[in-house]
């Protein structure tokens, strides 16, 4: 039985079709992950609707090297990646299915890497541009969050449109250890470079603060 309804189908369809380059998706899944059977079923589903979306699926435990390249334990892990010149990754990644209000996170994506703009406002994105040191920006989420999708929307598109951002979306109850280990009570959560940490969904005007501040910390 499909996991995409009809009506929601056909409406893809037709957002799919402004997209004027293709994106790959990369999902990396190894035999002990209980939602990579699921997660595997979505972006089949996804990559059937458009000839702009192309799946690639690593299989962890029969590709030992998969482990270093993705550098996460456990699984699943989706990054997504531009397939024209030099096959560029942008930084933008899901820890754990995207299901739930997340789902539509990852066809937003899809869009804006197809379509090639940010959405980013002219302050923010120079500020980007002067970004001197690394960002990694790791958003906490659950399924049933209503909030989450805007804090992971915006991670994203700083990591699309800059290569020193990196943004994970983390699916909380997935990966409990990384949970613990940066206080997540409660989410939307957004950790940045270890140090700064912002509870709940904010808007771009107060995100960008965070992390200009994230980067004159030390780590």
């Amino acid at each position: 039985m499909p996991l995409i309804s009809e009506s929601d189908r056909q409406y893809l369809i037709e957002h799919f079709g402004a997209m004027k380059r293709p994106v790959r998706i990369s999902l990396t899944t190894d035999d002990e992950c209980q939602t990579c059977s699921d997660t595997r079923a979505i972006l089949d589903e996804l990559a059937d609707l458009s000839d702009m979306i192309q799946l690639e699926v690593i299989d962890r435990t029969a590709n030992s090297a998969a482990f270093d390249a993705v550098g996460v334990t456990g699984a699943p892990v989706i990054e997504l990646t531009d397939v024209e010149g030099a096959n560029e990754t942008f930084g933008i990644r899901y820890l754990g299915i995207p299901s739930g209000y997340e789902f539509g996170s990852l066809v937003e994506d899809l869009m804006m890497i197809g379509g090639g703009e940010s959405g980013l406002s002219d302050e923010t994105k120079r500020a980007l541009d002067g970004l001197e040191a690394p960002v990694h920006m790791r958003v906490f989420v659950t399924p049933t969050c209503p909030y989450c999708p805007q804090a992971v929307r915006l991670a994203h598109q700083m990591a699309f449109y800059s290569p020193n951002v990196r943004a994970d979306m983390v699916e909380a109850m997935e990966f409990p250890e990384m949970s613990q280990k940066y206080g997540v009570m409660g989410v939307p959560r957004t950790v940045i470079n270890e140090t700064v940490h912002i509870e709940g969904a904010v808007p771009e005007q107060a995100l960008l603060p965070k992390v200009l501040e994230s980067v004159a910390m030390p780590a």
